[in-house]
C-alpha cells in the first residue's frame, strides 16, 4: 500500500482494509480529506484523542469493539458497541477512542476532513504513531516537523529554491517569484513533492487557471 493522493483513485475498500497490517497507513491524502487504513490488535485501542478541526468518519470492516465519545476526556457519556459494516462519525472537538473488544484485529478505515496526518503516513505499530507525534515536537534536542528536521527539510526543498533564483537570473519579477514560491511551499505542506508543486504552480499560471499569476509575471 502507498498514498495515491492527490490523484484520482479507485480502490476495492473492504479488500484493502482486510488486508492492511499496519497500524495505520495513509491510503489517499489530498487537500480536504485524508484515507488512512488501520488495523488494532485484540486489546488494543486507538487511545483517547481529540481533533479540534478535524470530522472524522470510521468503518469498521472486520471485528468488534466499543466506541467512546464525550465532549470532554473524562466524559465519554457516548458508548456503542460497533461490529463489522458498523460506521461511527466522531464530529470535531470530540474526545474519543475505540478498543478492540473481539478476539480477531479490529479492521477499519478512517476519513479526515481535512488531513490529520502527513502525506505517506505508514506507522506500522501502536508504538511507531506515538513515537511520530513525539517526533512533531521535540526528539533528541532537535526540533522536527512531520518527521524532518529543519535541515532536512532545507535538503528536501532544494529543487526549489534552484528553480526559484534561476527566475531571478532571467529577470522575472520578485512579487510574481514570490507569489509562485510561496504556494509551492502551501502544496508541500499538503503532501505534494517540490517537483510535483512546481509542475501544478506553473500549470496554473500556463493555462491561465490563476489569472492574478499571469498578471504578475507581466508587471
Amino acid at each position: 500500500m502507498k498514498d495515491y493522493g492527490p490523484n484520482p483513485f479507485v480502490v476495492n475498500i473492504n479488500r484493502a482494509t482486510k488486508q492492511n497490517n499496519t497500524y495505520r497507513t495513509a491510503l489517499w491524502t489530498g487537500t480536504h480529506l485524508q484515507v488512512t487504513l488501520m488495523s488494532l490488535n485484540v486489546g488494543e485501542d486507538i487511545g483517547l484523542e481529540m481533533h479540534p478541526d478535524v470530522d472524522q468518519f470510521l468503518r469498521i470492516e472486520q471485528g468488534q469493539g466499543i466506541v467512546q465519545m464525550g465532549k470532554s476526556k473524562s466524559n465519554l457519556n457516548f458508548k456503542r458497541n460497533v461490529y463489522d459494516d458498523s460506521a461511527i462519525v466522531i464530529p470535531a472537538g470530540t474526545w474519543h477512542n475505540l478498543t478492540n473488544t473481539g478476539n480477531v484485529p479490529l479492521k477499519l478505515y478512517s476519513i479526515y476532513a481535512p488531513p490529520n496526518h502527513p502525506f505517506g503516513t505508514v506507522h506500522e505499530t501502536k508504538k511507531d504513531a506515538l513515537a511520530a507525534e513525539e517526533d512533531h515536537g521535540h526528539s533528541n534536542g532537535n526540533t522536527s516537523v512531520y518527521g524532518k528536521t529543519p535541515d532536512e527539510w532545507v535538503q528536501y526543498t532544494e529543487f526549489l529554491v534552484n528553480e526559484g533564483l534561476e527566475d531571478v537570473k532571467r529577470g522575472i519579477n520578485a512579487t510574481h517569484i514570490l507569489q509562485e514560491f510561496i504556494l509551492m511551499g502551501v502544496l508541500v505542506g499538503k503532501g505534494y513533492s517540490p517537483e510535483k508543486a512546481y509542475e501544478t504552480v506553473e500549470e496554473w499560471e500556463r493555462t491561465g487557471e490563476s489569472k492574478l499569476l499571469q498578471q504578475s509575471k507581466n508587471m
